[in-house]
């Protein structure tokens, strides 16, 4: 039995101008929606991160140093308690020679609010003590890399909302928010894939040269570079999950209703395929 295989074939032709949207449909609606949801959540973790340390008395939170992807602070002595254990809490160093006592800290024993972001920050952060901020005199629920990072999502998530536009393919989904006029030889030439693995490298070459040069070298990185490096990181992730989520080939009649820069077309090629 013959099967029907659907490529998608480029093609270019001049552009017809019209009054819709620049990826060729009338209504954007969903992509403002996706990228306003990640600057509402990303931003509202990111503000949290700043206030919950802020709200909780005065050195109540001294150190919950821990693991990524492990609950270490959940109660004193039971469930996820391994930060509270009799060894980490004896007078020890760390990586910045600083020397001294943790004290017991468990984020169900306080308020809903303040719980939760302390409690988001245990499970998906190492919250090493010197890799932190302070405020009020509490340790922040997460690192300065992630504050950078969610700071880029927010920021990312943003961008997305006023410049992302649904073009079929998520890579071009990506690249929408470049403006048309820089992408036009990117397009004529085919040069998308390339482009757009480009554009993301740039977001995490700072993350990664900074990683791997704290990794392999003795250079150690500060909190000031550390969300320097994951903002980019950050705002390259959000435009990637934006797309994601914004690609939807369902929207369009065709392939070739889809506008693209410099006039070019998407094209789909049906091919039999004998068995």
């Amino acid at each position: 039995m013959p099967s029907m295989l659907c490529n998608i074939k480029e093609y270019y032709s001049p552009s017809v101008r019209t009054n819709m949207g620049k990826n060729g449909l009338t209504n954007r609606k969903p992509e403002r929606k996706v990228g306003l949801w990640i600057f509402y959540i990303c931003g509202f973790f990111f503000v949290s991160f700043f206030i919950a340390p802020l709200i909780l008395a005065e050195g109540s939170v001294t150190n919950i140093s821990g693991r990524a992807n492990a609950l270490d602070f959940a109660t004193s002595d039971g469930f996820g308690s391994s930060g509270n254990s009799e060894q980490s809490l004896l007078l020890h160093s760390h990586e910045d020679g600083t020397t001294h006592t943790h004290n017991e800290f468990a984020w169900t024993e306080l308020d809903p609010y303040t719980g939760f972001i302390y409690a988001f920050g245990d499970l998906n952060c190492h919250n090493k003590h010197e890799r932190s901020w302070e405020i009020n005199g509490n340790q922040m629920p997460v690192c300065t890399r992630d504050i950078g990072i969610f700071l880029g999502l927010a920021i990312g998530g943003f961008v997305f909302s006023r410049r992302g536009y649904n073009r079929w393919t998520i890579k071009d989904t990506c690249l929408s928010i470049i403006p048309d006029n820089w992408l036009e030889k990117i397009y004529r030439g085919n040069y998308r894939t390339i482009a757009w693995l480009g554009f993301g490298m740039l977001f995490c070459i700072p993350l990664i040269v900074d990683g791997f040069t704290q990794l392999l070298t003795d250079y150690e990185s500060n909190n000031f570079t550390r969300p320097l490096t994951g903002g980019p990181f950050g705002m390259g992730l959000a435009i990637l999950i934006a797309s994601m989520y914004s690609a939807r080939p369902v929207k369009f009649d065709t392939a070739s209703q889809v506008e693209l820069p410099g006039g070019a077309k998407f094209e789909l090629q049906v091919e039999l395929e004998e068995e």
